[in-house]
């Protein structure tokens, strides 16, 4: 074996920065493309942007229509606290100091989800209480608007039941004894239990089911989020149109005021700084014209749906879509991503509009989208009493529709529209 240098040739696909810059950007949705050109314009001294004609008569308006306002308006109202609530009420009681003591100690102790999560021996040792007496603290936190502090799951659903008719009652008892049991629909075995009507028992559960199991989280909701449309579809006279969004972004220009620093010492930064913003603005221009040759095909294909609804969407698949706009799968995949397109029938993700193919008699197949729609159709139609399995969705579906699906696929697209199995959706009346 003898060791030596050998010269070998070989071809090798290399992923520039200016490459990975142009798939990020593709990826971008209008909003984050926004952020990410101002984050360019301050890092790079080349970039003028120019200020999009909406933003700019806002900013008329709020100069010369007397709206102005002022920016402490815009900052975040810290709202009250679940516990500071507790203990203000606390306080307006007419309370022991050594009970008032225990009572704020219990609150620090509740959490986000409303939950009592101290252990009772632990309190009545450290206050030294005796055990009706930490039962009466305990009943007083309970007391206090919203009803919250209940140290399981059945007396938090206890707490939420403030009603005293028979069906209401039956239903305290059961989620505090018998809540394992009601969860497994074991409604047969929980009437002779408790010598009820069958239909009791499925009256009282509707009650549970009613109730929250975390009701502290309703006062730790997160800040809203909101959805912006990335393509807008309209139609005029039976036509569509395309808007895309990225038109009101911040147009850019090459600033002139370096053009003197060409010769010197910063000319080798300059023309570095001149090639990225120009790439920026091709990769930006390509974005657009990948958008727009994707839709255009997607308005080809399915009318029916911009007529009509989701019932008449059509499977369409990325692979289909880059063979007709002329670009490879994986840039239809990236440019659809996290995008939201506005149509005449609502807004939709993009990804949700290009669907698989299912088997079918019909032309064409049939869209993933559309059998969801039909399982939910056949369901909210079933008999309650009989509710269809789904196998016997999978045979209606072939009998009515003629679409050939697997018991596996309807089980799949039931647990994502949140549907339980017919076990679960079973009513005795």
């Amino acid at each position: 074996m003898e060791l030596g240098l050998i010269q070998k040739q070989t071809t090798q696909l290399v992923m520039t920065t200016q490459l990975r810059q142009a798939i990020a950007i593709l990826q971008y949705s209008t909003i984050e493309l926004m952020e990410y050109i101002k984050e360019e314009a301050l890092e790079n001294p080349l970039i003028e942007l120019q200020t999009p004609s909406w933003e700019a008569g806002i900013r008329l308006k709020n100069s010369y229509g007397g709206e102005r306002t002022d920016p402490l308006d815009y900052v975040a109202e810290r709202g009250k606290s679940l516990n500071d609530e507790l203990h203000e009420q606390v306080r307006c009681l007419n309370l022991s100091h050594h009970q008032a003591k225990v009572i704020h100690y219990l609150i620090d102790n509740i959490d986000e989800t409303g939950y009592l999560l101290t252990r009772d021996q632990e309190v009545i040792s450290q206050f030294r209480l005796t055990d009706r007496e930490f039962e009466d603290a305990v009943h007083v936190l309970q007391s206090l608007e919203p009803g919250i502090g209940g140290r399981n799951l059945g007396e938090c659903l206890c707490l939420q039941i403030h009603s005293t008719s028979p069906i209401d009652m039956l239903a305290r008892k059961l989620a505090r004894e018998n809540l394992k049991a009601l969860a497994q629909r074991k409604f047969r075995e929980l009437s002779k239990e408790y010598q009820v009507n069958l239909e009791d028992i499925q009256l009282a559960s509707d009650v549970i089911a009613r109730l929250d199991p975390r009701p502290g989280l309703k006062w730790y909701t997160d800040k809203t989020h909101y959805v912006a449309p990335d393509i807008i579809i309209q139609e005029n006279d039976g036509t569509y149109t395309i808007k895309l969004l990225d038109d009101d972004l911040p147009s850019m220009k090459i600033s002139k005021a370096y053009q003197s620093f060409e010769k010197g010492e910063v000319a080798h930064y300059i023309r570095g700084k001149y090639q990225q913003v120009n790439w920026l603005i091709k990769s930006i221009e390509q974005r657009k014209q990948t958008l727009r040759s994707i839709m255009e095909v997607f308005i080809a294909r399915q009318s029916p749906f911009l007529q009509t609804g989701l019932s008449e969407l059509k499977p369409f698949t990325l692979k289909e879509v880059a063979i007709e706009a002329g670009v490879h799968e994986s840039t239809v995949s990236r440019a659809i991503k996290n995008k939201y397109v506005q149509t005449p029938h609502g807004l939709f993700a993009l990804k949700e509009l290009f669907t698989s193919r299912l088997a079918g008699e019909t032309d064409g197949g049939t869209s993933s989208s559309s059998v969801k729609i039909l399982i939910k159709e056949f369901i909210e139609q079933e008999d309650k009493k009989k509710p269809l399995s789904d196998q016997k969705i999978v045979e209606a579906l072939h009998i009515q529709k003629g679409i050939k699906v697997s018991r596996r696929t309807i089980a799949k697209y039931r647990e994502e529209l949140n549907i339980p199995g017919s076990s679960m959706r079973k009513r005795f009346l």
